[in-house]
């Protein structure tokens, strides 16, 4: 999966009604160029991610069937196929909703943006996630914290019924003996669906879920993701709207947080690498606006506590462990 990064620009464009800057903003850029890359580009990238999404959410399909290898497989055919396209578009809504709740809010404010680029992968999921690339400055806070904070709801609000119906399509199972894989950590929201839906699973018996569920569960993971306050990552902008220059220290409280996970998981050490190197890239404080101590309003004031919550829901310390299921009972 890949989070959705703004790019981040070079310089500062002032609004109207600053008359003088300080001088430790930039002068004013060029004009933006506004060349709209090919969109061909963009469907070759979504279409081979629906490709290898599909032929992932297959596998997957296979998995949930066989029950940890205790049941026989179907007869690979078009239903398995099916199975593995709604996969595929479960995890592609919720990454597209994601994307484009950026690029339209860009378009909405009048922010040269591109279309969502989809990045297939064959791994796990199937895809790196999908990004947009924002070629101009943002030019103040609000433009900002609404274009940051669109993406994060959007997907979010995708992601849970796709959770709600993937978690109504699986099942529990009994824990058959040296099963083995991986383990998914289970964010507060799965729990919460699991827990209304299945209740309390009994010793000696697991949830499995179906694809669909999987989909929503990495839905979840990229949400909470793209919503750590570091950088130019959605927290990062959302983050520096709300605190402005405070912002600084909260990426690097936020960066000793996450080496700290990697020694609780090493399914966090590759992002954590990833957010240390975007430090040295493009240094720890946020690129500056010209309104930078102007507080935000309230309304934005309570979507940022709302986007907390979706990180808290959305979180889990440990995301991806080797399987430690000890079946128990008869």
């Amino acid at each position: 999966m890949g989070p959705s990064p703004l790019d981040p620009p070079d310089a500062v464009r002032p609004t109207p009604g600053y008359a003088a800057l300080d001088r430790d903003y930039p002068p004013p850029p060029p004009e933006p160029d506004r060349r709209r890359d090919p969109i061909v580009r963009h469907i070759v990238l979504f279409v081979l991610t629906l490709v290898m999404t599909t032929l992932i959410g297959t596998e997957h399909y296979y998995g949930f069937q066989s029950d940890f290898s205790t049941a026989p497989l179907p007869p690979l055919g078009w239903t398995a196929y099916l199975n593995g396209l709604w996969y595929s578009l479960a995890i592609l809504g919720i990454l597209g909703a994601h994307e484009f709740g950026h690029y339209l809010t860009c378009r909405y404010y009048g922010v040269d943006a591109s279309l969502p680029y989809f990045i297939p992968a064959p791994l796990l999921t199937g895809t790196l996630g999908a990004f947009i690339r924002i070629r101009q400055p943002i030019p103040d806070k609000r433009q900002l914290f609404d274009i940051g904070i669109a993406g994060p709801i959007a997907g979010f609000l995708v992601a849970i019924p796709v959770l709600i119906l993937g978690i109504s399509l699986s099942r529990v199972v009994r824990i058959p003996p040296g099963v083995g894989g991986l383990e998914l950590g289970e964010p507060l929201l799965l729990q919460l669906i699991a827990g209304a839906f299945w209740g309390t699973v009994p010793d000696g018996f697991t949830l499995n879920i179906h694809p669909t569920a999987f989909a929503g569960w990495f839905g979840c993971l990229a949400t909470a993701l793209n919503l750590f306050p570091v950088g130019q990552l959605d927290g990062g902008h959302i983050c520096y709207a709300v605190l402005g220059k405070r912002s600084t220290m909260v990426t690097y409280l936020t960066i000793v947080c996450l080496v700290a996970l990697s020694f609780v998981s090493s399914s966090w050490i590759v992002w954590t690498v990833l957010n240390v190197a975007m430090l040295f890239v493009f240094g720890p404080r946020h690129p500056r606006t010209p309104d930078e101590d102007e507080p935000l309003d309230t309304a934005r004031l309570c979507l940022a506590v709302f986007a907390v919550v979706m990180f808290a829901v959305c979180f889990t310390p440990a995301p991806i462990e080797p399987m430690d299921l000890v079946p128990t009972g008869r």
